[in-house]
């Protein structure tokens, strides 16, 4: 495609009726009008210097919740100029090669991050319940990811690994409702660990688009579509097939999982109705930086006030436990745990939310089947089935969660 340049110098000439007498426009004689979108003119200058009009797209977070920046002057140049230039840039044979490296190297980059995503989350899991199996006290299991956390994002902040934020109490007091339901959600998602398997407490959480759904239609009034309604049959089914011949199935698990589903997506549906309004300079990580620091802040009162101080190396000595082990495990645990979360919001902000989602449920495909693999969870062809139906499920409403239904028109 051509690039295409008109350019007017300084002085025009016109011919008139008189050939001895020409018309000359120049700038300091005709002034130059601009047409505004409102139908305002505006008269240019005398001398101008030069006038360019280029068209480009903004620039916009994933998140939306960042400005774009401001725009860099041009250099001045002698003459009016108005220019039309196409995306493909005019260029020699050695200059054409550099677009084309920087897509290959955006796949690799974030192939990698999806990698380590599924990495962080799958030793996450596997340390969380080898900890969860000898050590009975998800609250102070809790606690300790959180304070590990908020360890590491002092970290960052301090180190100026990423900018530390400027917070207000205003965006204090809109963040706090989302903290109170983060700490629910990772909490019950501990207790579940506790007492059901790996595999049956993601499958389960395999729930969450069911949750998702009701809660936006009942807070935002976002209603979904019969596409939408239609893939959340196979996924509570398939959830229902697998819970009746589950070996590991108690009802004190089962619900730890639905409530953790409650409150996973609570946080969504508050982060829409009053992030987005309200706090509109925080990214993601950001958002979740420092809603870890205050989730560790709710919880530590409440972790010493139900369970005591149970972590201390004589207290796990005095229970017959491998206090290194203890240790070494919770620590992993904690980093995996924080690591995938950051990791999770760098990809969003590089995709789309339909990608995030497939590839949430491609991620939690392989919990499952690693966590079966390295526990050795006996698997009925039933219960096979029914994670298999959930699953499935869950990705068709990845793939149908964006289709509008057509407008109707007159």
């Amino acid at each position: 495609m051509q690039s295409t340049a008109i350019s007017f110098s300084p002085s025009i000439s016109l011919p008139s009726k008189n050939p001895h007498h020409p018309i000359s426009l120049s700038p300091s004689r005709l002034p130059l009008r601009f047409g505004s979108a409102n139908g305002i003119n505006t008269t240019a200058p005398r001398i101008l210097n030069s006038v360019r009009c280029s068209s480009s797209s903004s620039k916009l977070n994933g998140s939306g919740w960042i400005s774009d920046p401001l725009p860099v002057p041009e250099r001045e140049s002698s003459g009016v100029t108005v220019r039309a230039t196409s995306s493909e840039p005019e260029s020699s044979a050695g200059e054409e090669e550099a677009p084309k490296s920087k897509p290959l190297a955006d796949t690799l980059v974030l192939g990698s991050l999806f990698g380590l995503w599924y990495i962080f989350n799958i030793y996450f899991n596997i340390y969380n319940k080898q900890v969860l199996k000898t050590f009975h006290y998800p609250v102070t299991i809790t606690l300790a990811q959180l304070a590990v956390g908020t360890v590491l994002v002092i970290f960052m902040w301090t180190s100026n690994l990423y900018r530390r934020p400027k917070i207000s109490g205003a965006q204090i007091a809109a963040i706090l409702p989302l903290a109170v339901v983060h700490t629910l959600g990772n909490l019950f998602t501990n207790m579940s660990l506790g007492k059901v398997s790996v595999s049956f407490t993601h499958t389960i959480k395999a729930m969450e688009p069911f949750f998702s759904v009701v809660l936006s239609a009942m807070f935002l009034g976002e209603f979904p579509t019969l596409w939408v309604i239609s893939s959340l049959v196979p996924i509570v089914g398939g959830v229902g097939l697998a819970s009746l011949t589950e070996a590991s199935f108690n009802w004190a698990g089962f619900w730890s999982a639905m409530a953790s589903n409650l409150t996973n997506q609570s946080r969504n549906v508050l982060s829409k109705k009053f992030m987005v309004r309200k706090e509109e300079s925080l990214d993601n990580i950001t958002l979740f930086s420092i809603i870890t620091i205050m989730s560790f802040i709710l919880l530590a009162p409440f972790a010493f006030f139900m369970e005591g101080v149970k972590f201390t190396p004589a207290y796990l000595e005095a229970a017959g436990l491998n206090v290194n082990q203890i240790y070494t495990r919770s620590l992993l645990a904690a980093l995996c745990f924080h690591a995938y979360q950051q990791i999770s919001y760098m990809i969003l902000q590089r995709v789309s939310p339909v990608t995030h989602s497939v590839g949430n449920c491609v991620k939690r495909v392989v919990v499952i089947v690693t966590s079966v693999l390295s526990f050795h969870t006996p698997v009925s062809p039933i219960n096979a089935i029914g994670t298999g139906v959930a699953l499935a499920g869950v990705f068709l409403y990845s793939r149908v969660k964006g289709i509008k239904p057509k407008s109707k028109t007159a």
